[in-house]
Parts: structure tokens; C-alpha cells; sequence
């Protein structure tokens, strides 16, 4: 907000219709001719007053009030005038306190800064990179050493993501998600998809739905439908595509598979953010998160199909590499709508990031707003391509 905007100063002179002036700045007007001064039948006209300079500071604010009325420039005074209706007072000597600027938009996601001055990661690299790479030795051991342990990692990441997005939305939206029944139920679809297949999820689902609405009840009925709707919301946005992750680790090539999906993700990402850096001009979508751009989305599709090839070829049984095109594609596609996804309900909260729990990166659910939508579109395309294992 510049200057200009907080009101321009009053302008001495002014001229209304017929040459008339106009007394500056105090919200009434007084209409002088240029024929002389005017007065009241039977009252002489009085002389202008002297102009009284108020002091730097040593004057009360009536005083400083009777001082700006004595040094207008707009002709004698009347005893007809209306006296202007006083302001809120500012403290004698002191410039008046400008307006606070507006809150910044939700800084932009890291697929480029479209339209920005100067290029800017705008997170810190460094602890992104190290959580980063912390995270990846935690999976990737859990993942090919024992399938159980990878299940808990997921699982524990489905908890901390649902307490995430229920304080958020009791925060900022004052809606109370139980997340009790929330965070049972997330851990049983987990485990159920992992250990009894598509129909166990389900069945899951459909408990951790029941449980929310039974849960609820305990508490008055104001707002009740408002809370459940959001509980089941957060159940299936969190835990439900969650479960596709371990429904492709329950194959005889579960571990290629979950790994070709986590680098069918980052690999997504890391082109978005980096192509969109370097060369991002084009919004893709300014209303939702004005750091994506066409460039980034671009980046992300060919980043993504190339690993994709690649894992098709060389970590799936009897994958093809124009299968991994297809499916490099459809991942890019996927997470970066569930990247604008999270990005619309972070804006509907007014905040920038779902927790502080992971440095450089924000929280668990900053990190899963991408791969949930994609688990469930790899875990089809490979059935289809390779067959369920």
C-alpha cells in the first residue's frame, strides 16, 4: 500500500460551479463569490483573523484544533458557519499512523514463480534436503527389509496427517472432526488393505465412517452435520488413498511397485519445481497457487514420463517402457491436482502450511498432498499393464 493511499492531502483553492471556492480538507464546503465577502443583515463583516502557527508539540489538541481553523485559506470567518465535525485526534506533533498493509496471499508452491521479479525457492534447502533424505533412508529400509514395518510407517504417517488437518480445521474453521474413530479407523484401512485386500479397505471405509457418525453424538447436535461431513471427508482424503499404497505392497513385487510410485512422485515434483524455477511465465492456475505454471506442469510431465519408462522397463515384471509413458503421464497429472487440492484448502484456511513438524517442508500433510491422489492411479495402471501380482 503506498502512500497515496491513505488520503491525499486537502488542496487549497478548489473551485466549485461559478468560480465559487471551497474550504479544503474538513468534509463541509462554504461557497465564496467573488462579489466580496458575505455576512448576516445587520452584522458587520469581520476581518480575517491572523494565522495562528501551532507549536511542534507544546499545544494541547484543542488548542492545535483552534489553530487549524485559524489558518484556513478560504476567505473571512462567518458566525453562520458550521464548525467542521472534529476527527479522531493524533497525538500534537506526530505524523498520522498509516493503515496496516493487507496480509500477503498464501505464498506461492514450488512449481515456479510465475510473473515474480526474482526468482526465489522460497523454503530452506538445505533442511528440505536433509529431511528429505532422512525420510527416504526411513522408507526405503522399512520398504525392502520388512513389508510389516513399512505398513507401521504408513500407518503412523496417516495418524499424524489426520491430526493435522483436524487441528486446522478446528482452528481456523472451528469444525470439531472426532479424531479418535478418525485415527483408529485410518490405522485399520491401512492394515486391512494390506492384509486382506481391496474388500477389507472397504469394509474399513465404511466402519471408520459409522464410528465418526456415532462418535459425534456424544457432544450437543449444534453443528453436527457440519463435523461428520468433514470427519468423512478426512477419512477417505487421507487414510482411503493411503490404503492403495499398501495394496500394492501385498504382491510378490509389492516393494518395486510402491518405490515405482514414490519416484513417479518426486520425480513429478522435483521437474515441476525446477523447470517451473528456471522458465515458469504462464500461470496454470493464479486463483488456486499462483507459483504453478504451465512450464512447471510441463516439466513435471516429462521428468515424469522418462522415469516412468525407465521404471516400467527395469523394475516391474514384464513392464514395458511405453507403459511407463503412459503411467509417468498419468502420475504427473494426478499430483499436481492433488497439489492444488491441498493448495485450495489451505487457502480456504488461510494459512501457508498444515503443520511445522517436518523443517523445509512444512507438515506430514504438505508431503502427502501429492502422493495420496497418485495411489490409486498407479496401483490401476499397474493391475492393468502387469496384472494384480
Amino acid at each position: 500500500m503506498n502512500d497515496s493511499s491513505w488520503g491525499a492531502p486537502p488542496s487549497a483553492g478548489l473551485r466549485g460551479p461559478g468560480g465559487q471556492g471551497t474550504s479544503p480538507g474538513y468534509g463541509w464546503e462554504v461557497p465564496t463569490s467573488s462579489a466580496g465577502p458575505a455576512h448576516e443583515v445587520g452584522e458587520a463583516a469581520q476581518t480575517r483573523p491572523m494565522p495562528t502557527v501551532p507549536h511542534a508539540g507544546g499545544d494541547s489538541g484543542e488548542a492545535a484544533d483552534r489553530d487549524r481553523g485559524a489558518a484556513r485559506q478560504s476567505g473571512p470567518l462567518f458566525r453562520d458557519e458550521r464548525e467542521p465535525q472534529p476527527g479522531p485526534r493524533q497525538p500534537a506533533g506526530r505524523r498520522p499512523t498509516p493503515p496496516d498493509p493487507a496480509p500477503d496471499p498464501a505464498p506461492a508452491d514450488g512449481a515456479g514463480g510465475a510473473g515474480q521479479g526474482k526468482k526465489s525457492a522460497g523454503r530452506n534447502l538445505r533442511a528440505a534436503i536433509g529431511v528429505g533424505i532422512g525420510l527416504g533412508v526411513i522408507i526405503l529400509a522399512s520398504l525392502f527389509i520388512y513389508k510389516p514395518v513399512f505398513v507401521g510407517v504408513v500407518a503412523v504417517a496417516v495418524v499424524v496427517g489426520l491430526w493435522e488437518l483436524t487441528s486446522r480445521l478446528t482452528e481456523r474453521k472451528d469444525i470439531r472432526v472426532p479424531l479418535v474413530p478418525l485415527a483408529v479407523g485410518g490405522v485399520a484401512m491401512v492394515v486391512a488393505g494390506y492384509v486382506r485386500g481391496a474388500q477389507g479397505a472397504v469394509v474399513a471405509v465404511a466402519l471408520t465412517a459409522l464410528a465418526v457418525l456415532v462418535w459425534r453424538m456424544t457432544e450437543p447436535p449444534d453443528n453436527y452435520l457440519r463435523d461428520v461431513t468433514a470427519g468423512v471427508f478426512a477419512a477417505f482424503y487421507v487414510p482411503f488413498l493411503a490404503t492403495f499404497v499398501a495394496l500394492m505392497l501385498d504382491t510378490d513385487d509389492g516393494p518395486w511397485r510402491v518405490l515405482t510410485f514414490l519416484l513417479l512422485t518426486v520425480v513429478s515434483d522435483t521437474g515441476a519445481y525446477a523447470v517451473g524455477w528456471r522458465f515458469g511465465k504462464h500461470p496454470l492456475a493464479p486463483r488456486i497457487s499462483p507459483g504453478k505454471t504451465r512450464e512447471g506442469l510441463l516439466g513435471a510431465v516429462t521428468f515424469a514420463m522418462v522415469a516412468g519408462a525407465l521404471c516400467m522397463q527395469y523394475l516391474i515384471d514384464d513392464g514395458v517402457w511405453w507403459q511407463g509413458l503412459l503411467l509417468g503421464l498419468a502420475a504427473a497429472v494426478s499430483a499436481t491436482l492433488g497439489d492444488l487440492g491441498e493448495s485450495m484448502i489451505k487457502r480456504d484456511l488461510g494459512i501457508k502450511d498444515m503443520g511445522k513438524l517436518l523443517p523445509g517442508h512444512g507438515g506430514i500433510m504438505d508431503r502427502l498432498d501429492s502422493l495420496l491422489p497418485t495411489a490409486p492411479v498407479v496401483w490401476l495402471l499397474l493391475v492393468i499393464f502387469v496384472g494384480g501380482g
